[in-house]
């Protein structure tokens, strides 16, 4: 059980806004069926105090299990790509940068496009973690969004920050998944997270995923397109090699196209 008497207090101190998205997420995210989280039991405009998650182990039948659920989280649906969810606020925060949450009316690849990669881009470049030529890859990709964004599929329902540091393995042998960056996207950008930072039996999760929920045909293809936004956070933030890596996945999604 979650919590048995023992509390986890994150400090949002640091990042106004992210404990009031993250508490919204979380409760978004506890959909019937789908993956667990910790419980909210309560917060305020710093604190947030969640439910205690004893550790355990990977193991194949719980990242099956966590395939099944996250297909029936991201079929729970949003109520467009961008929009936060219901009470979360438009300022939300992956990691330690703003990450802006505006319901988008037209097809993914416009909104992913306009307000997932173009703006990181930006930050990128003007702090020189990603340099003009590489930019212009970028763009390229943002200009021939909708040749590679594939089929149009309704918005689901995202944890939006699904690498392996967010997936806990409980002792009950279930996996949980914490510190949420919610919205309404496209759910091949949630495993193309896992595929980008790797996750035990992730094979076995996206098998038990495909099974439930089957996936557009050339979504393996389109891998490093949803990459795009991630590595350009991680750009942002930590600089490095990441830029160079974001503009391989542009290179890359404009050849696989």
């Amino acid at each position: 059980m979650d919590g048995a008497g023992t509390v986890v207090v994150k400090d949002g101190a640091g990042d106004p806004g992210s404990i009031a998205a993250e508490a919204a997420g979380l409760r978004w995210l506890d959909v019937p069926g789908g993956p667990a989280v910790p419980p909210v039991f309560g917060h305020d405009d710093t604190l947030l105090v969640t439910g205690f998650v004893p550790a355990g182990r990977p193991s194949a039948g719980a990242a099956a299990r966590l395939g099944r659920r996250l297909a029936a989280l991201h079929a729970a649906g949003a109520v467009a790509f961008g929009a936060a969810p219901p009470g979360g606020p438009e300022q939300a925060w992956i990691g330690h940068t703003g990450m802006r949450n505006s319901p988008h009316d037209g097809p993914w690849g416009d909104w992913f496009a306009a307000e997932r990669v173009l703006p990181y881009l930006r930050v990128a470049r003007d702090r020189g973690a990603v340099d003009p030529a590489g930019a212009a890859t970028v763009e390229q990709v943002c200009e021939r969004i909708g040749d590679l964004a594939g089929p149009d599929e309704p918005p689901a329902r995202l944890h939006g920050d699904l690498w392996s540091g967010n997936v806990l393995w409980a002792a009950d042998g279930d996996a949980r998944l914490i510190d949420p960056a919610a919205h309404g996207g496209h759910r091949e950008s949630e495993l193309a997270m896992l595929d980008l930072f790797g996750l035990p039996h992730l094979d076995t999760l996206l098998g038990a995923y495909d099974e439930t929920a089957p996936l557009a045909g050339g979504w393996r293809d389109r891998i490093p397109l949803h990459q795009l936004f991630p590595l350009l956070v991680h750009a942002v933030l930590f600089g490095g090699g990441y830029g160079g890596q974001a503009v391989a996945a542009a290179r890359e999604a404009l050849a696989r196209s």
